[in-house]
Parts: structure tokens; C-alpha cells; sequence
């Protein structure tokens, strides 16, 4: 482990023990908010401050290990200390690559719910087709994370799929797991409507916001035109009868957000403004970082929808990551199972392995 990283383990051990000393002392127990704010802050440095003690235990076992093997006459001795020696160097390496992720800096948006978009791209109906499939991959995925999933609008393709689909996905830490699915799939397959048996390549654009809280952005009343419409397609009796969809437009950008999936106008207006918000909070949040960065893109996580990021092809069942190079033979069970673990935890970990590049330098 660098220098850089063991001066900031032990600033942090120090820290935490001030904490500590200063959550002992009897004028904090009389401010109950002082005394809240010190104990949440040793909750967050108590797991990375053990896991740093563990790792100084550790390396003393391992400098007595070294000190045994090399003053030991008993060869039997020696080849005790050597194989201890080889352990602990082991343990210690595992140990360093942990607590270098936990002094990772965390993504302040991991714990959010998202807006989750996908729309059909380039391929007319195979890309609606496809659209659908990549929804269902996606609801299947919540299903197995214990997420919610609410329709926000819809709009069907001619042949099935969706031409867009806007949903909200809730749960816990929603965004750090969704987060590198923005971007452009590709597909290749046969089309059920090709005669000849010719592989088509479509796409469409996935995008993932995270919900903007009230403090985040705001949003002028002035600012706004807000519709009413019927609703049409799927929804019952309703359709058509009352105008409880709502479409609202940001004159400022001239974003535009419907919602009819709920039976209310009101429900339907409180969706269609989550979705402005995070939009617009998005936008804000990609000019700030475009601002910092530069025009440099990280290899995972840059959100921008016009990259492609991935490929299904059919015909072989492979899908493969192009940010990261990772190939999978298994499509067909990732998109009608929802099994994404593989591909977010490479992600993820290329997402670490690229921090860990940039804090070391």
C-alpha cells in the first residue's frame, strides 16, 4: 500500500479516537445534537478504523514471522516461519486492496432511487422489440434486488415493445447498481418479421437519473405550461373518458414530460414533475461535471447516451461490455432471468480499479 493511503489510515485512526475522547466528555452528553452529529461520524470511521487496526496487527505478525525465519537454526522451525511468513503476506494483500476501496470517496448519489428511460433507437420495430426486452430485463433485475418498479408512461411499439418506457425504480441503493446501464445497446439478431433468415443489427438508449431531492433543483411555476389529455392505450376503463394524463413542458429547455399511468390527474402531475426534476438535475449534474473534467470520459460511468456500451447478439448468446472488454455466453439467461450481477460487479470494479489510478496519482 502507498505512503499516500497509510497517511490517510492513520489521520483517520487519530480522528476517530478524538471522536471518541470527545464523546466521553460529559458538556457533549448535555447537546444532544453535537452528541449525535460526533456519534453518527464514529458509526462511519468504526468500520474502516478496525479493518485498519486489523491490518497493523497483521503486519507486526508478519515482521515477527520475518524476524523468526531468519534467526531460527531448527529447519523444521524455519519452514514453520516461512510458510507463516507466506500467509500472512496473503493476508495482508487482501487486507490492503479492502481498506483501499473503503477510502474510496463514495458517489453521494449510490443510495438514490432512479428515473429509468429506454427508448427505441435506430431499427424500427426490432428496436421497439428489443426496447421491451431490456425493460423486462430490467424489472426482472429489481425483482431479484427486492426494488420497486412504477410506470410513469409508456408508449407501445406497432408490432409490441416499447417505442419509451419511463419508470421509477425504488429501493436501496438503486443508483450505484444501475447507474452504468446508460448508454446505447445494440442488437443483432434475426427479426421475427425477416423472411430470409438475415441478421439486423437496432439499438436504443438507455438513461438513468437519479431522483432529484427538493433540495437539489428549482423549479418555477412560471416556468411551466402543463396539459391535460385522455390517456390512451392500456389502462382500462378510464381511457379516453377523463383527462387525467398530464403532459408538462420546461419552456426554459423545452424538455417535455408526460405521465398517465395512474386513474389521477393529481398522481399523474406529482410523477410527471419527479421526472422533470431529475432531468433537469441531470442536466445540471453532466454540465458541472463536464465543467470539471474537461472533455476526458471515465471508462465506466460517463452517461453518455450516444456511446454504445454493449452488444447482444443473438444468434451467438453473447453479450458483451465494451467499456470494460467483459464477454459473457450467456444472454439468454442474463435478459429473461435478469441475472446482471456479473456485469455491475465487473463494472463496479473497474469503477474502483479506475479511482484507485487516479487518487494514487
Amino acid at each position: 500500500m502507498s505512503t499516500k493511503f497509510l497517511k490517510k489510515l492513520a489521520d483517520l485512526e487519530r480522528h476517530f479516537q478524538d471522536v471518541c475522547h470527545r464523546l466521553a466528555d460529559p458538556e457533549t452528553l448535555g447537546e444532544p445534537e453535537r452528541y449525535n452529529a460526533l456519534a453518527k461520524e464514529r458509526a462511519d470511521l468504526e468500520g474502516i478504523v478496525a479493518a485498519y487496526q486489523d491490518y497493523q496487527a497483521a503486519q507486526a505478525e508478519l515482521a515477527s514471522a520475518h524476524e523468526l525465519y531468519a534467526s531460527e537454526e531448527d529447519a523444521e522451525m524455519r519452514a514453520m516461519a516461512k510458510e507463516e511468513v507466506v500467509r500472512l503476506e496473503e493476508v495482508l494483500s487482501v487486507q490492503s486492496d479492502a481498506l483501499q476501496l473503503m477510502l474510496l470517496p463514495k458517489d453521494p448519489m449510490d443510495e438514490r432511487n432512479v428515473i429509468l428511460e429506454v427508448r427505441a433507437g435506430t431499427g424500427g420495430d426490432e428496436a421497439s422489440l428489443f426496447a421491451g426486452n431490456l425493460f423486462g430485463m430490467y424489472v426482472r433485475y429489481a425483482g431479484k434486488m427486492r426494488w420497486k418498479v412504477e410506470i410513469i408512461s409508456e408508449s407501445e411499439g406497432t408490432v409490441g415493445g416499447y417505442k419509451e418506457v419511463v419508470a421509477m425504480v425504488s429501493g436501496t441503493s438503486v443508483y450505484a447498481h444501475l447507474k452504468f446501464e446508460a448508454g446505447t445497446h445494440r442488437v443483432q439478431r434475426v427479426p421475427v418479421t425477416e423472411s430470409q433468415g438475415r441478421i439486423h443489427t437496432s439499438a436504443c438508449t438507455v438513461a438513468i437519473l437519479p431522483e432529484a431531492e427538493d433540495v437539489d433543483i428549482r423549479i418555477e411555476d412560471s416556468d411551466l405550461r402543463i396539459d391535460t389529455y385522455r390517456a390512451s392505450g392500456a389502462g382500462g376503463q378510464h381511457v379516453n373518458k377523463t383527462e387525467s394524463a398530464i403532459r408538462i413542458t420546461h419552456i426554459p429547455t423545452g424538455l417535455v414530460v408526460t405521465s398517465q399511468d395512474e386513474r389521477s390527474q393529481h398522481k399523474n402531475k406529482a410523477k410527471a414533475m419527479k421526472v422533470l426534476a431529475s432531468r433537469l438535475y441531470d442536466m445540471q449534474r453532466q454540465k458541472l461535471a463536464s465543467e470539471r473534467a474537461g472533455v476526458r470520459k471515465s471508462m465506466v460511468g460517463s452517461g453518455d447516451r450516444s456511446e454504445r456500451i454493449r452488444t447482444y447478439n443473438y444468434p451467438e448468446n453473447r453479450i458483451t461490455d465494451h467499456r470494460i472488454t467483459l464477454t459473457l455466453h450467456n444472454l439468454d439467461v442474463v435478459v429473461e432471468t435478469g441475472e446482471l450481477d456479473k456485469l455491475v460487479n465487473a463494472l463496479k470494479t473497474a469503477e474502483h480499479l479506475e479511482k484507485l489510478s487516479a487518487e494514487e496519482t
